[in-house]
């Protein structure tokens, strides 16, 4: 009566044991909570690679001078007439930044413009930074204008002069000026996806 037991039992373990296993996944499908981390801050270190690879480009390191004196060309060298500052980041009386630059590229005369063309506020001197000082500087509300993360991510993303970047029309012999290293469209996404990982700037 056991030997009859044991014939049947021996079959019925060894089909449970086929349905269980079927079921389970390969062992590279489980990756340790620590690797999807890993996966994580390496997508969010791709994206921050992305957005600062423009914004230590010349089309806005240019704008961001440690020096109070506007910088042109790919460069760096110092705006031509003497330019600088002045008040309210527009230059002075008798020239200001708006006296030549309007709220479009001019390609007749080689004049760059945008809406609101001006140099970045004092406390966003970025030139000669590393990138992670930029980004810690852009992040800190005491130097970005009191901007929260939302409002800074629309700033780089939605405003007309940073977006001029992309246009920055031709120089005054008809070549045209050098476009940030990103396309735009990959570069939105990149700080969008950056700010929705929480804004974390990688160690360097």
């Amino acid at each position: 009566m056991k030997k009859a037991s044991i014939v049947y039992v021996i079959p019925i373990l060894l089909i449970t044991g086929i349905l269980l296993t079927s079921n389970l996944k390969p062992p590279t499908a489980y990756i340790p909570v620590s690797s999807n981390d890993a996966v994580k801050k390496g997508s969010s270190d791709e994206n921050y690679n992305k957005m600062m690879d423009v914004l230590v480009s010349p089309r806005c390191i240019n704008c961001h001078p440690n020096d109070n004196i506007p910088k042109q060309g790919d460069d760096g060298h110092p705006h031509y007439f003497g330019m600088s500052r002045g008040e309210n980041n527009l230059g002075y009386q008798a020239t200001k930044c708006t006296t030549c630059h309007q709220s479009e590229n001019n390609d007749y005369s080689g004049v760059p413009g945008a809406p609101e063309w001006s140099l970045a506020p004092a406390s966003m001197m970025w030139e000669g930074l590393s990138r992670k000082e930029i980004a810690e500087s852009m992040l800190d509300p005491e130097r970005n204008g009191g901007r929260n993360h939302e409002e800074l991510m629309h700033h780089l993303t939605e405003h007309e002069l940073v977006l001029w970047a992309w246009e920055p029309g031709v120089r005054a012999d008809g070549t045209p000026r050098k476009l940030p290293p990103v396309p735009l469209d990959e570069y939105i996404t990149a700080v969008k996806k950056w700010f929705e990982d929480g804004a974390v700037i990688p160690a360097e």
